[in-house]
């Protein structure tokens, strides 16, 4: 596994490196270290031999940095010299480092150098405006931001038509009360490789900035929407999707419930997160419930329903048993 080195000025490196884990869980191999006010060149050079030493493989090791020519770039430049597979990248930031731990999260073969090549494009894809307009007008022969409405046009499949084996595949079904955010965009996505991200919600179906707002989320090549209960039976049983690789995300366990009688091939569900509402009792630290939760489950189970219960690809999986006996009993005693 390539070890990942993150340093800079200041707290900077620090801050990245919670914000990545907040996103990832805790990651082997990575480090951060920082250059303080009253440090010197030395200083971060030590802080990055130390930090690599920790690593597993110092053969292969990728040192991000935040700024091109400063005292960590000139330090972690000084430690190529003797080591020709490590490589250095600046201008961190937090999708460049996203894209490093992805890339070795589901490449473990890859290399420092391929890493260094595959953070750039997502380093820059990273900034962004909003108004769209405010962004510098693209120049010629740069590559444009996005195509026109026109031009992404594609002609609807007859209805009717066989695509593939007619069958949609569900790579992941996963009930996130946060829907579309961070874990499942730079977790989940990249660990299933669906081509598209269907959230399935009467209400957020309803609300035209959430749906928009869960467009803008998705990642580049991946196109996310947002459907009613009903439109995804409909999906279901549509032929044209037959080679549609779809990640689904429900805000909880009666949705999934409900389609799943409809007639929606669902035999895993994702049990990634659940907000806390009144009434409801914490059965972990990610899980909140309320009866009609626990009652749900236990009759998707009853239906021969798996549970995976992890925020992110790399957490262990947890007791969905123990879990809603735990609910269960703190509902029974907030009930007396």
């Amino acid at each position: 596994m390539v070890g990942i080195v993150l340093a800079s000025h200041g707290g900077f490196a620090d801050g990245i490196a919670q914000s990545a884990q907040m996103l990832f869980g805790e990651q082997d191999n990575f480090a951060h270290v920082i250059l303080k006010p009253d440090e010197g060149p030395d200083d971060i050079r030590g802080k990055m031999e130390t930090a690599i030493t920790s690593f597993e493989n110092q053969d292969e090791v990728l040192l991000i940095v935040d700024l091109w020519g400063g005292t960590p770039f000139n330090q972690a430049n000084t430690l190529l010299e003797k080591h020709p597979n490590w490589a250095v990248v600046t201008g961190m930031n937090l999708p460049m480092v996203v894209e490093a731990l992805t890339q070795r999260m589901t490449n473990p073969d890859i290399t420092a150098h391929q890493i260094a090549t595959a953070v750039v494009e997502p380093a820059k894809d990273g900034i962004k405006t909003k108004p769209a307009e405010l962004m510098p007008k693209e120049t010629a022969g740069t590559k444009p931001q996005a195509q026109t409405a026109s031009s992404a046009k594609k002609k609807t499949i007859p209805e009717g038509t066989v695509v593939g084996d007619g069958h949609i595949k569900f790579v992941l079904a996963r009930i996130d009360s946060r829907l579309l955010h961070g874990q499942v965009a730079t977790g989940w996505i990249p660990t299933m490789h669906p081509d598209r991200v269907i959230v399935v919600s009467d209400n957020v179906a309803k609300d035209e900035m959430r749906k928009s707002m869960i467009r803008e989320a998705a990642p580049a090549g991946v196109k996310a929407h947002t459907v009613p209960l009903n439109k995804l039976v409909e999906i279901a049983k549509d032929p044209r999707f037959g080679n549609t690789h779809a990640l689904l995300l429900f805000e909880n366990p009666e949705d999934v419930l409900k389609v799943i009688k409809a007639g929606v091939d669902i035999k895993t569900v994702n049990v990634g997160s659940m907000s806390y509402k009144v009434g409801d009792v914490n059965a972990n630290n990610v899980l909140s419930m309320n009866q009609e939760d626990v009652d749900t489950f236990h009759e998707l189970e009853k239906m021969g329903v798996k549970y995976d219960v992890r925020k992110v690809p790399t957490d262990k999986e947890g007791n969905m048993e123990a879990i809603l006996n735990k609910a269960q009993s703190l509902l029974d005693e907030q009930n007396k």
